[in-house]
Order: structure tokens, then sequence, then C-alpha cells
């Protein structure tokens, strides 16, 4: 699970905690984001399936949790353990974006854009990749630095988020709606919260891809004047 005392971006040490199960690993996930901790999860196939409930409330109360799963096949007639998708196909309906990389750099790359794009857009992420032959591979990455990732985060989007959370010193009622919503209004407020996390997507995804072209670019300049001094 990474380097005993390694620090993120905030300058703090990653707390990891295992649950008896993913039912109760998706339950620490949503109490974890209601208290205002940005946090993760992995699971897969049956384990995905326990935590659907979960992921209701977590995209209905708008969220920034991020699943991250290797995606394989669901126990039905016999345990079965090969890759595809019915696992993540089950949760299409949950209201969660799903982020899907194909390749071991793709996951590196992709998965702080699943991070920042929930966070900045207040949509929970599953972001999955093949279970069975990528979640295996032992590939050469490269490997984001975290002053970078840093400077991508959206530092407002994570104080607003932080600012809503349950806070024993800052008392706040939550109270269900329960009022009667007409389909064409509903069906407006999806749309308008659809184009808004879109929009908040892109640009994620379009500020991360200039920051790989300006990294490919110094390091090629870098090389470059090596090669010359060399020779």
């Amino acid at each position: 699970m990474g380097n005993p005392g390694r620090k993120n971006i905030f300058g703090q040490e990653v707390q990891v905690t295992e649950m008896q199960s993913e039912a109760g690993a998706a339950g620490a996930v949503h109490g974890s984001l209601a208290a205002g901790a940005l946090t993760t999860t992995y699971t897969a196939s049956q384990g995905l399936l326990l935590m659907i409930p979960n992921l209701y409330k977590i995209a209905g109360e708008q969220l920034p949790g991020v699943f991250n799963v290797s995606a394989r096949a669901l126990a039905s007639h016999a345990l079965s353990i090969f890759g595809d998708h019915s696992d993540v196909m089950a949760c299409r309906q949950t209201g969660c974006a799903m982020l899907c990389e194909s390749s071991v750099q793709e996951v590196m790359d992709l998965t702080p854009v699943a991070h920042l794009a929930a966070i900045k857009g207040k949509v929970p992420f599953i972001n999955f990749f093949d279970g069975f032959r990528t979640s295996h591979e032992i590939q050469k990455i490269e490997t984001w630095d975290y002053e970078d990732l840093k400077d991508m985060a959206d530092m407002d989007a994570i104080q607003a988020f932080r600012d809503h959370a349950l806070n024993p010193n800052h008392h706040v009622r939550e109270v269900p709606l329960r009022t009667r919503i007409s389909s064409s209004r509903q069906e407006r407020h999806v749309t308008h919260t659809t184009m808004l996390f879109r929009q908040s997507y892109r640009s994620t995804w379009t500020k991360l891809t200039l920051r790989s072209v300006l990294i490919t670019s110094c390091s090629t300049t870098m090389e470059q004047q090596t090669q010359s001094t060399l020779s």
C-alpha cells in the first residue's frame, strides 16, 4: 500500500484502513467523505456489487469519492476470476462517472484525472481497468510528481468540499428532500448537472494533457542538451 510514512500533496500521511468486507468499506468511504476527508477504495467483482447501495448515496450527495476497480467476472453458477466488465456494468445506473484504462501507463495518468475531476465536478468516479491483464502486469511507467499534482488540484473546490462536511463544531441538520419534482424539471436539472460535470472533466483533462506535453518537452530538451554536451 505504499511506503510507510509517505505524505500526500497536503503534507499528511495517508491513512489506510482495512474493513471486514466490501460493504463495510463502502460505508466507511461514505462516512469519511461526509466528514470531509478525500477518500478512495479498491475492489472488484462481487465486492463492487456489495458497494452498490452506498454508491447511490455517495453519488446523490455529490461526494467526490473514487472507486478503483480491477474489472472481473461475476460468479454465477460457478466461481470465476476471469476478466470482463460485468461487475462495472452493474453500476451504470448508480450515478457515478466511469473512467476506463487499457494499460498500466493509462492507469497512472488517468487515475489523478478521476480524483481531480471528482473534486471539481462533485461526482464520484468508478475508475476501472482490466482485472486479469492490466492489474497483474509489471511495466515501466512514467510517474507523476507530487508537485505537479498539487499544482493541478483545485484547492478552492477542495476547501468548498471541506466547508460542507459534517463537523461537531458547526452543527447542521440534514433534511431529506421529499418534494415531488416534475419529470421535465428533473430532466433539466440532470442535464445541467451533467453539463457542468463534463466541463470540469474536460478542463481537468486538458490541464493534465498540457502539463504532460510541457514535461515531455522539458525532458526532451534536457536530453538533447546532455547529448550535445557529451558529443
